[in-house]
């Protein structure tokens, strides 16, 4: 059964483009002009993946984005962007966005991003429903996120590094690691973006507790330990 992918895109000639490119590749596609159109399909239909441009008419790729992830609804989304700018890609990031691509781009480096977030969503789906270490506990099947009881609120980058670092309790990984597993084997882009989210981890569920969960492993990379202080 191939995937589904909705397409949001205004301009004719790309839209075309990446429909003839994505339906080559053995994927079912549709293209949506705006972003009405867009929510009405997202919010009526089941799609295995969006690419979604920020710059559409009738609302942004970033409100449809705002109000999907408002609705739970979890589709992975790549952004789709002319603006090579900081801003948009971390607003579209804290929205919920998978992942982002600034135009003009490559169609093969496209194809891998795809790639690269479908078979995290089919790994994603064989996962298990639980996955704890001391009071932190992450439910996977209703994607919430406690500590000690309080429900703590992560965005999809952040929330998919802490099940990883979950899955591999006790283990090391490395910064090389991280980066296929959450990332995508295929990511293109500045190895410190692990550091970063890190850091936005370590300040939502280890500050302000007694124990800190997250560990830096000098010149290695970074696990989550039980007995950790």
């Amino acid at each position: 059964m191939s995937e589904r992918i909705l397409i949001v895109e205004d301009e004719q000639k790309i839209s075309r483009v990446l429909q003839l490119e994505l339906d080559y590749e053995g994927y079912e596609t549709t293209v949506a002009s705006n972003g009405k159109q867009a929510l009405e399909y997202i919010e009526k239909e089941e799609w295995g993946l969006v690419l979604l441009d920020i710059m559409i008419p009738e609302l942004s790729g970033l409100e449809v984005l705002r109000r999907i992830r408002r609705q739970g609804n979890e589709t992975p989304v790549i952004l789709l962007t002319a603006r090579d700018e900081v801003y948009d890609k971390v607003n579209g990031l804290d929205l919920g966005a998978n992942d982002y691509i600034t135009k003009p781009f490559q169609i093969e480096e496209l194809l891998a991003r795809i790639r690269a977030n479908l078979r995290k969503t089919v790994q994603a789906g064989s996962s298990k429903e639980t996955l704890q270490a001391g009071d932190l506990l992450v439910d996977t099947a209703a994607h919430e996120v406690t500590r000690s009881g309080d429900f703590i609120d992560l965005t999809p980058r952040e929330y998919d590094l802490l099940v990883c670092l979950l899955e591999n309790k006790n283990r090391v990984l490395t910064r090389d690691q991280l980066i296929e597993k959450v990332w995508g084997f295929d990511y293109i882009g500045e190895t410190n973006v692990v550091d970063v989210y890190i850091r936005y981890l370590r300040q939502k569920i280890d500050k302000g507790y007694d124990k800190a969960f997250i560990q830096t492993i000098r010149g290695v990379g970074y696990s989550i330990k039980e007995g950790s202080q």
